[in-house]
């Protein structure tokens, strides 16, 4: 089912791959940023008496 890409078959294939990556890494930052978060809002509603 891959469409033949000819002489554009790396730059394309490439292209793929780095947005791949980039988009992984992009999740892998958010799951990061959310349980950091969430830990310090946590401490803060502790601090708080909550």
């Amino acid at each position: 089912m891959m469409p033949e890409l000819g002489k554009y078959a790396g730059a394309v294939l490439s292209s793929y791959g780095v947005t791949l990556g980039l988009l992984a890494g992009l999740v892998a930052l958010s799951v990061w940023r959310y349980g950091r978060v969430k830990r310090a809002l946590t401490e803060a509603e502790k601090r708080a008496g909550r």
